[in-house]
């Protein structure tokens, strides 16, 4: 027994003792880091001071956002001012390092209001989004589970700093096969991208299922592919109520390529039905671009019009763009899948 202590003695003595003092100067010196950014005065503070004064931020709020600062890696003060990715950021790593859900509802609150009052939220077109935080109520998402369970453009039903809630029209059967697992959660934004994640399932009910929050959305491009060809039966109905039966050649985001037996002008207008997959029966105005006359050799006795949407077309707008990016991605899976297989 003498003998092991003098053995992990003789370690002790000449293996960790000399290190000893170096470890201690590198946790002072860690020590002395935190301090000084803790209370010196960092770069950028009087930009940091002029800018809030435009926010109107509450004493709290300014308390709070004095924290971010401090808690992130951000060099200069007003970095979490400047960027809606650098204030998700922040918040991120002072929810990492608190726990968000051991910080006060206060505190909480004071983030919410910061993150509104910089309008750097999702519905902001200029913000860029990373985080599920900055969803707001009643945008809606499509869920995709393991299961093959699907539910499309479901609405947001709560949002907090802890978690949100997408609502589902479901069963207590459903709720307890999707407690745990994972879903593809995926949110359009318009004429912007289409943010997506695969989430874990925090809790479900009937009527609704439970998220924590992600801060590393992937982002698709809507420009990638915001136009895909099809080959669908149209039915065009004009103004004096005659309707002429035609096929779409393609579809995009703001418009469409369809064929018609009718001539048609530049700037005329009527409305179209057609129906798209997974999606049902859509219903939209359009205003005549252009008359390419009979263009499409399958179909030789109908004019290719070139069309843009009109009215009310957001519903449909979202729909199309769905359609498209689900096609993409199938798309993409077969050709990785070819490519797998080759290599």
């Amino acid at each position: 027994m003498t003998s092991v202590l003098q053995e992990v003695w003789k370690i002790f003595q000449y293996y960790i003792l000399p290190v000893l003092p170096f470890v201690a100067l590198v946790l002072i010196e860690i020590q002395l880091m935190y301090n000084r950014r803790e209370n010196d005065v960092m770069f950028g503070t009087d930009s940091f001071n002029e800018k809030i004064k435009a926010f109107e931020f509450t004493p709290k709020e300014v308390r709070t956002l004095e924290k971010l600062v401090r808690s992130s890696k951000f060099e200069n003060k007003d970095a979490v001012l400047n960027s809606s990715g650098l204030f998700e950021a922040a918040v991120s790593e002072f929810y990492r390092i608190r726990n968000v859900f051991s910080v006060r509802d206060e505190t909480l609150e004071a983030i919410a209001g910061l993150r509104r009052k910089m309008d750097f939220t999702g519905s902001n077109p200029l913000t860029m989004v990373c985080s599920t935080r900055q969803f707001n109520v009643d945008d809606r998402v499509d869920l995709e589970f393991e299961s093959g369970q699907v539910f499309k453009r479901a609405k947001i039903l709560e949002r907090s700093e802890k978690t949100w809630s997408v609502k589902i029209d479901g069963s207590v059967s459903l709720a307890k096969t999707l407690q745990g697992s994972r879903a593809l959660i995926r949110w359009t934004r318009m004429n912007d991208a289409v943010y997506s994640k695969r989430l874990v399932v925090l809790a479900a009910t009937p009527d609704k299922v439970v998220f924590t929050h992600c801060n590393q959305l992937d982002k698709e491009q809507l420009r990638k592919w915001v136009r895909e060809v099809v080959d669908f039966p149209v039915t065009a109905t004009f103004p004096n109520g005659e309707k002429h039966s035609g096929m779409l050649y393609d579809l995009s985001a703001g418009g469409i390529l369809l064929g018609l037996a009718v001539d048609c002008k530049p700037d005329q207008e009527f409305s179209i039905s057609f129906e798209l997959p997974t999606f049902g029966v859509q219903i939209v105005d359009v205003k005549v671009l252009n008359n390419l006359g009979h263009r499409n050799p399958d179909y030789p006795l109908y004019n290719s019009i070139a069309a843009v949407f009109t009215g009310a077309y957001a519903w449909t707008q979202e729909r199309v763009l769905q359609y498209i990016f689900e096609v993409t991605r199938k798309t993409k899976s077969k050709k990785n899948e070819v490519n797998s297989v080759t290599t």
